[in-house]
C-alpha cells in the first residue's frame, strides 16, 4: 500500500503543470514602421450591364370540350335515437345544377333550402316549415342533498 502511495506521489510530481509557461520578461526591441505614400486610385468607367431580352410567357386559355355529365342523387336520414332528420337531393343537366336539402331544427321547425346553380351564379331559397316551439322555463326548487347538521354546544359555566 505504501508503495502505491509513493508511486502516485511520484507520478503527480513528475507530471506537467496545469499552467502555461509565463511570458518572457524581456521583449525584443521595436523598430519604427516604414511609411510610404500611397499611389492614387485609377478610375475607369464601368461597362453597362447586358441583360437578356425579356420574352414573357403568353397565357392561352385552354378550352376543353367535355361531354355532358348529367347526374342525379338523393338521400335521407331519420334517426330517432340521435334526433337526426335531414335529406338532400341534387341533379345536374349540362351546366345547370338544381337541388334541395332539408334539416329538422332543434326548435321543431324544418328548414328547406332549394337552390339552382348555373352560369348566372348560385341562387338559394330558404323556407321554414312549422312553428318554433320552446319549452316553458320553470326553475327547479332548491332542495339540499343532505340534512342540515345539528350542533349542540356544551353548557359551560363561567367563573370570574
Amino acid at each position: 500500500m505504501k508503495f502505491l502511495v509513493f508511486v502516485a506521489l511520484v507520478a503527480v510530481s513528475a507530471g506537467e503543470t496545469a499552467y502555461p509557461e509565463a511570458y518572457p520578461a524581456v521583449y525584443p526591441e521595436a523598430h519604427p514602421a516604414v511609411y510610404s505614400e500611397a499611389s492614387p486610385a485609377v478610375y475607369s468607367e464601368a461597362s453597362p450591364a447586358v441583360y437578356p431580352e425579356a420574352n414573357p410567357a403568353v397565357y392561352e386559355k385552354s378550352t376543353y370540350d367535355y361531354a355532358p355529365q348529367p347526374y342525379s342523387f338523393s338521400y335521407a336520414v331519420k334517426d330517432e335515437a340521435s334526433y337526426n332528420d335531414y335529406s338532400h337531393s341534387e341533379s345536374r343537366d349540362g351546366n345547370v345544377v338544381t337541388g334541395s336539402y332539408s334539416v329538422a331544427l332543434p326548435d321543431g321547425r324544418t328548414q328547406v333550402v332549394t337552390y339552382k346553380a348555373d352560369s348566372y351564379g348560385y341562387v338559394a331559397d330558404v323556407k321554414y316549415i312549422g312553428e318554433a316551439k320552446y319549452p316553458d322555463y320553470s326553475p327547479v326548487a332548491y332542495t339540499p342533498s343532505y340534512e342540515t347538521p345539528v350542533y349542540t354546544a356544551e353548557n359551560l359555566e363561567h367563573t370570574y
